[in-house]
């Protein structure tokens, strides 16, 4: 029997600090599980302000000194087709939230969740680190961390 396969879309502003990174982690995550056949991911952002960049080389960097790698993703808007192709989508922060669930059909926005909704002993939305330093983004990985393994865990209870 086959299983069906969960598509995930991370979402931020611009597709180059958060959700690429947390696309990274939750990724990572799935190969250390061993579930990375059952699940699609990819990330994407509510303005287009960099589509087609790589992300952030602070991000990147942070990453990488984890074990992630973010060097194959390229920045992109979330498409209108994403509210139909993703089983799950989730937002960064409040701002990033509203806007999606402005946008989405109303089938499609019960789908649509606050990504650290699953970490209620960490604030609810994942501070965007991109015009501070170098300790915002080790504070994103960590919070990414912590939520991508409750999803994963509430994800596997079901």
């Amino acid at each position: 029997m086959s299983r069906s396969v969960t598509r995930v879309l991370f979402v931020c502003l611009g597709n180059i600090c958060r959700s690429p990174s947390a696309q990274g982690v939750f990724e990572a995550r799935l190969r250390e599980r061993g579930l990375q056949s059952g699940y699609q991911v990819d990330s994407a952002g509510t303005g287009g302000y960099h589509v087609g960049e790589p992300p952030d080389r602070r991000a990147t960097a942070a990453a990488r000194q984890r074990g992630y790698d973010l060097s194959a993703q390229r920045a992109r808007a979330v498409r209108d087709s994403d509210f139909t192709e993703f089983d799950l989508i989730l937002a960064m922060d409040q701002s990033n939230l509203d806007n999606l669930l402005a946008r989405a059909p109303a089938a499609a926005r019960s789908r649509i969740r606050l990504f650290m909704s699953v970490a209620p002993e960490l604030p609810q939305e994942v501070p965007d680190p991109y015009f501070g330093g170098e300790q915002g983004f080790e504070q994103v990985l960590d919070m990414l961390e912590t939520a991508a393994d409750a999803w994963l865990d509430v994800s596997v209870a079901t």
